[in-house]
């Protein structure tokens, strides 16, 4: 009960600070983060409730034990053939007074109408403000967990280097990143690879183009492993640097250099944004850097912070977030340049030990 302890503590201090009766809370990366679990997300209604007392599941008795396997909070379960909606009001009654309500932005709709219908006039808001602020701060056993998830994206990436040469597809160099990923149990989330022109989309599907001497390659990869995504983007060519590559590479290098300089504890997350854009458009390619410079990772491969151009977040120690800035040439190329870093009293701390040299394909 400790972990669940903990997180509830955490949990109705947020609450307190922001006026909130009741946080609800359905199968996903929220729940998983309070309890250590979650159900398959279906149609049967599942939620963990939160009140500055009492915390429980009301759920669906053909998974009750599983449930109360899993998640080590009293369990009020409903029947198919009655549905969810009394012993959901029943429960609810006995939580308190309810007179605001933070709802689970991820789970069904479905759900939060059924809880809202139990509660009329009760204000309403999201659970990002409670549960995911405090899910950007990731402690030691979760810099550990999201640690052994990247080294194994940094062999799969390793492998994806060895699999490129002329005539090949960006299909065969995904599946030899796949195959890796599986050899070592990770859960293939994307395996990205975008060659010669397919470079210049920054969320290219992967297909049948065959790799030719002097292309560009973007490999962006991810998987989770014991529940914990990595993500990175490394560049390759093939052969040779294509013409005008090594300038542009240099400049996205600049950039990433830039951002991570500038993110520190108590930086807003667009200042790390900023840094990374003005390298870029100085350079004379601003047009040509199309997306954010970051999202935040944890038990979702994106979740908050968010590093655009607009975001007021402000950055905190433990922090641990994307930096990947880009240039993308239509009909040539793209390059970008990614790496995931935990945010230290000094600076980030980079997962990867690969490096963000080009790898040239021979």
């Amino acid at each position: 009960m400790s972990h669940i302890a903990d997180k509830l503590t955490l949990l109705r201090r947020k609450m307190t600070e922001q006026g909130v009766d009741l946080l609800a809370l359905g199968p996903g990366a929220h729940m998983h983060w309070v309890t250590g679990w979650h159900p398959h997300p279906d149609e049967r209604l599942t939620l963990v409730l939160v009140s500055a007392q009492d915390a429980c599941v009301v759920g669906p008795a053909v998974n009750g034990e599983q449930i109360d396997a899993n998640i080590d909070l009293p369990l009020h379960r409903w029947k198919d053939e009655d549905g969810p909606e009394a012993v959901l009001a029943r429960t609810v009654g006995t939580m308190g007074k309810i007179a605001s309500v933070a709802l689970d932005e991820t789970m069904r709709t479905d759900f939060s109408l059924t809880l809202l219908a139990i509660l009329p006039g009760a204000a309403h808001t999201l659970a990002h403000d409670i549960v995911g602020q405090l899910r950007m701060t990731k402690d030691d056993a979760e810099f550990a967990a999201l640690k052994a998830s990247q080294q194994i994206n940094d062999r799969a990436m390793q492998a994806g280097f060895a699999a490129i040469k002329p005539g090949v597809t960006e299909r065969h160099v995904a599946g030899a990143i796949r195959d890796a990923f599986a050899a070592e149990g990770a859960e293939v989330a994307f395996a990205l690879c975008a060659s010669g022109p397919n470079g210049a989309f920054p969320h290219h599907s992967t297909g049948d183009r065959q790799l030719q001497a002097g292309d560009a390659v973007v490999l962006d990869i991810g998987a989770g492993f014991a529940g914990w995504p990595s993500d990175m983007t490394r560049m390759a060519a093939v052969g040779h640097l294509p013409d005008g590559y090594a300038e542009i590479h240099a400049v996205v290098e600049a950039a990433s250099a830039a951002a991570m300089n500038a993110a520190r504890p108590g930086v807003k997350a667009h200042e790390v944004d900023d840094a990374a854009r003005k390298v870029i458009t100085d350079a004379g390619y601003g047009e040509y850097f199309v997306h954010r410079t970051g999202h935040g990772l944890g038990l979702e491969i994106h979740e908050p912070p968010y590093l655009t151009s607009s975001s007021q977040a402000v950055l905190t120690e433990g922090m641990v977030f994307s930096i990947e800035p880009g240039i993308y040439i239509p009909g040539r190329f793209g390059i970008r340049l990614e790496e995931i870093v935990i945010l230290r009293k000094d600076g980030p701390e980079i997962f990867s030990d690969l490096p963000r040299d080009v790898h040239i394909a021979r």
